[in-house]
């Protein structure tokens, strides 16, 4: 719990970064780039992935580009404090379900009830928006289109680095190997802006992508050692940590709801160690 809850921090850390630049999808390219470039020195030292991993990592990687483009859309046309809390709320019940249908994994009540409490609390962050008639239309398209995306790359990342053998194995191929297709749809885009950009901006490249690396990394490492639905639905106390940034640092305005979203989420997350 502790190692999610950190890896927590870490995924509110570097969503914030993309959210306060200025081009999404190119601030988005320089992180996971500097995230291959952070993964690149680890591949010197683990072992290989096994054979049966290397389909999941090549999923990975093509669901990740989906992931990585649709975050920079939704963060071009809505506030951190709406387009986060839909992105990540939905997706741990999802998950909890598939995952329990499909690779057979048996969540006991204070599971089911963690999992309910978190999806409840994360979606109670945008009340606000919902209420006060900020629909942002495009952020919530491209927010819902997300989570759907998060579920799949969720299940393909927990099944794939249990059979990697060393589950940094397998993220650090992963993260290596994420930086290549958005690098090619960048340079087909706006290739031109790309080193500009990398020269204004690499140390917030270089920390985005330390942050992604190990809260991902972490992320993955858990699941090798509990069940899928719970790290993920954890994981998703990062709203918390992602509203507290959009109020603080971003100047984003919100009501009160959001203090009943957090004792949901707190709550959802002491009932998976307690009950």
């Amino acid at each position: 719990m502790a190692i999610v809850l950190a890896a927590a921090v870490m995924h509110a850390g570097w969503n914030a970064l993309v959210k306060s630049g200025g081009d999404k999808l190119l601030d988005i390219t320089l992180i996971t780039t500097a995230a291959a470039l952070v993964a690149a020195p680890a591949l010197l030292v683990v072992p290989l992935p096994a054979p049966a991993s290397w389909p999941y990592i090549a999923a990975s990687v093509v669901v990740h580009c989906a992931y990585f483009l649709l975050v920079g859309l939704a963060y071009r046309h809505g506030d951190l404090s709406f387009a986060y809390p839909l992105m990540r709320g939905s997706a741990p019940l999802v998950t909890a379900i598939v995952s329990v249908v499909l690779l057979g994994e048996r969540l006991g009540v204070g599971g089911w009830t963690g999992v309910v409490l978190l999806s409840l609390g994360v979606l109670a962050l945008t009340r606000d928006n919902w209420r006060s008639g900020h629909l942002q239309g495009r952020a919530l398209a491209f927010g819902l289109a997300n989570t759907a995306v998060i579920v799949v790359y969720t299940l393909v990342d927990g099944v794939g680095v249990r059979l990697a053998g060393n589950a940094w194995s397998y993220v650090t191929w992963m993260f290596f190997l994420n930086a290549v297709p958005l690098l090619l749809i960048m340079l087909v885009v706006n290739g031109s802006a790309l080193l500009p950009a990398a020269r204004r901006g690499w140390r917030t490249a270089l920390a985005g992508g330390a942050l992604t690396f190990g809260a991902y990394g972490l992320v993955l490492w858990a699941m090798t050692q509990a069940p899928i639905a719970l790290v993920a639905a954890l994981r998703e106390t990062s709203v918390i940590f992602g509203v507290a940034i959009a109020s603080t640092m971003l100047k984003e305005r919100f009501g009160a709801t959001r203090w009943i979203a957090a004792v949901l989420v707190v709550t959802g997350a002491a009932a998976m160690k307690v009950i």
